[in-house]
């Protein structure tokens, strides 16, 4: 079998293609980089198999196990979650503990599906026995993507569904699901998975592909993997494919991903406590100095900033299970010295996070919420 290989001069890493089944090179400024033959993306690879593999959603799990246990099968589930957080997987375990073949599974993207006849030819489907199984299970990925037509004309199968038939709708929006299809499913809400579960699975995942990486360079990583088992591989595979060697140092996290030094975010912090504007707007020019990715550096002075509202008020437990020791030591050091840190600070950081992605300057958004956050600071002492 030939092989293409992908060659090309990027800003960094993560521009190339990352995950991918052909090798490609690419240039830094620093160094050529080769990445070998993936012949499978990571959160394929690594996808659970079995209920037992399935990481942050014991309380899902603990439940279907017992229905299958039981043989107390459902005709209907609805699993609701943020993307990456294991709804489409769980499906396929839960599908293959029933004893259902592969040849009676069938996957439904619901966003490409959307109109009224996919669901009326879905309805005919359904009358069909199993080839080889005891039940037909169907699986309905972005539920909510369903048009109202297509919704209705599912209802009716809902409703009275033939016995060998399950069906399991997956949501990222549970809002958008009509109350007549949420009232006849048992509804799963899916969690997001803790900073330290995707930490955990990153390490794994690393010692497998025959790859070391040190404790902050995963926890980097998880963070920024904003609570999905997707998107968290899915940086650790550009990371893995740009790496010259079998090391991951948080120096390669950083440029492959584009996120800044934390002595960056703690400096914001710091100017937002002490209203020091100069310090603030210095630490946001050092940034785009670095070429740090203005969203990335934004979400993650949120991170911290919430951190140091919850612990203020006493949940430090809410947040410390998401931080790195160095981080809780700081932002406990900054809650019990600052007042100035408000619902109203946090605001202001999400409204600037909303307007980064296309701003003409990508780091007015920011500057003009620290403008903001200190001078009403000042004006209320």
């Amino acid at each position: 079998m030939s092989a293409v290989v992908w060659f090309g001069f990027f800003e960094s890493p993560s521009e190339a293609p990352a995950i991918s089944r052909t090798p490609f090179l690419f240039f830094t400024g620093r160094k050529i980089c080769y990445n070998a033959f993936m012949s499978e993306v990571l959160y394929r690879k690594y996808r659970p198999q079995k209920f037992d593999e399935v990481l942050g959603q014991e309380h899902v799990v603990s439940v279907l196990e017992a229905e299958v246990a039981n043989g107390d099968i459902s005709h209907a589930y609805l699993f609701a979650g943020t993307r990456g957080t294991g709804k489409t997987t769980v499906a396929r375990i839960f599908a293959a503990a029933i004893g259902t073949s592969a040849n009676d599974i069938a996957e439904i993207d619901a966003a490409s599906n959307t109109g009224v006849d996919e669901m009326r030819a879905l309805n005919d489907s359904v009358h069909t026995l199993p080839f080889n199984s005891k039940y037909k299970v169907y699986i309905l990925d972005e539920a909510h993507m369903l048009s109202k037509s297509a919704s209705n004309a599912l209802l009716k199968t809902l409703e009275e569904p033939p016995e060998h038939v399950v069906f399991i709708l997956a949501t990222t929006e549970t809002r958008k699901i009509p109350e007549t299809v949420l009232s006849r499913c048992q509804v799963f809400n899916f969690k997001k998975p803790s900073r330290e579960i995707l930490k955990k699975n990153i390490q794994t995942v690393a010692k497998k592909e025959g790859f070391a990486i040190d404790a902050a360079s995963a926890d980097l990583i998880a963070l920024l993997g904003d609570g999905s088992f997707r998107d968290t591989l899915g940086i650790l595979q550009k990371i893995i494919s740009s790496s010259a060697d079998k090391k991951i140092s948080q120096d390669e996290v950083l440029l492959v991903t584009g996120a800044p030094k934390f002595e960056l975010v703690d400096d914001i912090l710091t100017a937002i406590s002490a209203g020091d504007l100069q310090k603030g707007l210095s630490a946001v020019h050092a940034a785009q100095k670095e070429n740090i990715d203005m969203s990335v550096f934004l979400k993650l002075i949120l991170h911290s900033a919430r951190a140091v509202l919850l612990v203020r008020f006493g949940a430090e437990n809410v947040v410390k299970g998401d931080l790195s020791e160095p981080e809780f030591a700081f932002v406990s050091r900054l809650a019990e010295t600052d007042q100035n840190f408000s619902s109203q600070v946090l605001v202001e950081l999400l409204t600037a996070l909303e307007q980064t992605t296309g701003a003409y300057i990508s780091s007015l958004p920011l500057e003009l919420a620290l403008v903001n956050i200190i001078g009403q600071n000042k004006s209320d002492k």
